[in-house]
């Protein structure tokens, strides 16, 4: 699944620790979803979709197969 958390974090200035603290997660899960390597749990996909103000399906995307 792919991302734009990184772009949209860096659009509001914030740091991969400031978004951190916003998600209640620690700076490394913030890591691995901007890098991929991590697919959140529903619950924290809900808390990200808030944290920025969009939809979930506009901050992630499928892989196509």
């Amino acid at each position: 699944m792919r991302n734009h958390l990184k772009e949209l974090r860096a659009d509001r200035g914030w740091s991969q620790a400031e978004l951190a603290d916003r998600l209640d997660v620690t700076r490394q899960t913030v890591i691995a979803l901007e890098k991929g390597k991590y697919d959140p749990s529903l619950p924290l996909a809900f808390r990200i979709s808030r944290v920025f103000g969009l939809p979930i399906e506009k901050l992630f995307v499928p892989d196509e197969q």
